[in-house]
C-alpha cells in the first residue's frame, strides 16, 4: 500500500471525526439529561440554515437587475450583423 496523499488524509480525518460526532451526539441524545436541549439546538440550526439560504436567495433576486428583453438583444444582434455585412461588402469592393 502506497503513501497517502494529502486529500486522502483529510478525507480520512473528516470521516473519523464525523463518526465520533455521531457517536457523541447519539450518546447525549439517548443517555443524558441534555437530550431536550440537544434536540432544540439541532432543530434551531436546521431551521436557521434553511431560512438563511432562502433569505440569501431572496436577497439575490431582489438586488439583481433584470435581464434585457430578448427583443432588445435580437435587435442589437441584427444591427451588429448588418455592420459586419456592410463592412465585408466594402472590403470586397476595395479589393477589386
Amino acid at each position: 500500500m502506497g503513501e497517502m496523499h494529502r486529500d486522502q488524509i483529510i478525507g480520512s480525518l473528516i470521516t473519523i471525526a464525523s463518526v465520533i460526532v455521531i457517536i457523541v451526539y447519539a450518546w447525549i441524545l439517548f443517555f443524558t439529561e441534555w437530550s431536550l436541549l440537544l434536540m432544540r439546538i439541532t432543530a434551531f440550526i436546521a431551521v436557521a440554515g434553511v431560512l438563511g439560504i432562502l433569505a440569501w436567495i431572496g436577497y439575490t433576486l431582489a438586488t439583481t437587475p433584470p435581464p434585457k428583453p430578448i427583443e432588445e438583444i435580437e435587435k442589437e444582434l441584427e444591427e451588429e450583423l448588418e455592420k459586419v455585412e456592410t463592412s465585408g461588402e466594402e472590403q470586397k469592393k476595395e479589393a477589386e
